[in-house]
């Protein structure tokens, strides 16, 4: 049984202020986000999804999974979505010497920075790739989130000091759970979520069954309501 809460505490917030929770936003948005891909079939179906929605998204992203399929990397580039650092191994903070912690961010950053190149290089030309991701050209790997959750206060600092932000969450959907059900992981969401949320999914092997059960209907609850979903700025 974990003890972790669907949302964040106020308090746990007030504890660690230079970490991101949420957007502070006057208006209806809500900002999703996809740990631990890319994973072949699984973020091409997160990113049809989306589509479907006009709903843009952050995918913080493992590097050794990159190398491994940077065609689906390249996907979500193209789709106007941002990207975030994930570590290169999904590595626990807490079990890691900084030293190595902050190496193994580093690797995966290089692998991020390579593949943007690439797109940039290759498909910059395309009018239609510049008008659905007009930042291309400046995307970066500055938003950083630890796996687990779990970074020691020497990891954050020396991260924050080297430029990145560190993106936690309001509200955890609890997909990879296999105690949580497709319907309990749709109601944390919604139930949970408000005007300037950053909601965890994951598009891994393990969560599958619970993201893809609860991310259309996500979208369509909040989309019915007025909400807009947008990707986290560097």
């Amino acid at each position: 049984m974990t003890l972790t809460p669907v949302k964040t505490p106020m308090l746990v917030k007030r504890m660690f202020p230079n970490y991101i929770w949420n957007i502070p936003t006057a208006g209806k948005t809500i900002y999703l986000t996809f740990d631990d891909g890319p994973t072949p079939d699984i973020t091409n179906w997160t990113l049809d999804v989306l589509k479907q929605y006009n709903a843009k998204a952050t995918f913080f992203c493992i590097g050794h999974n990159i190398e491994k399929h940077p065609e689906i990397f390249q996907h979500i580039i193209n789709d106007g979505h941002a990207i975030g650092n994930h570590t290169h191994n999904h590595i626990k903070g807490w079990k890691t010497k900084t030293k190595d912690y902050l190496e193994n961010v580093s690797e995966a950053e290089k692998v991020i920075n390579s593949q943007i190149k690439v797109c940039n290089t290759e498909h910059i030309r395309s009018a239609e790739l510049e008008t659905q991701n007009p930042k291309l050209k400046t995307l970066n790997s500055e938003l950083f989130r630890p796996p687990y959750g779990q970074i020691k206060p020497k990891q954050g600092k020396q991260l924050i000091g080297l430029g990145y932000k560190i993106i936690m969450w309001d509200v955890l959907s609890f997909d990879w759970d296999k105690n949580v059900t497709p319907e309990g992981c749709l109601n944390n969401v919604i139930s949970k979520s408000t005007n300037g949320s950053i909601i965890v999914f994951h598009d891994s092997v393990k969560a599958s069954k619970n993201m893809q059960y609860a991310l259309p209907k996500v979208l369509e609850y909040f989309n019915e309501i007025g909400y807009s979903f947008k990707s986290l700025e560097a």
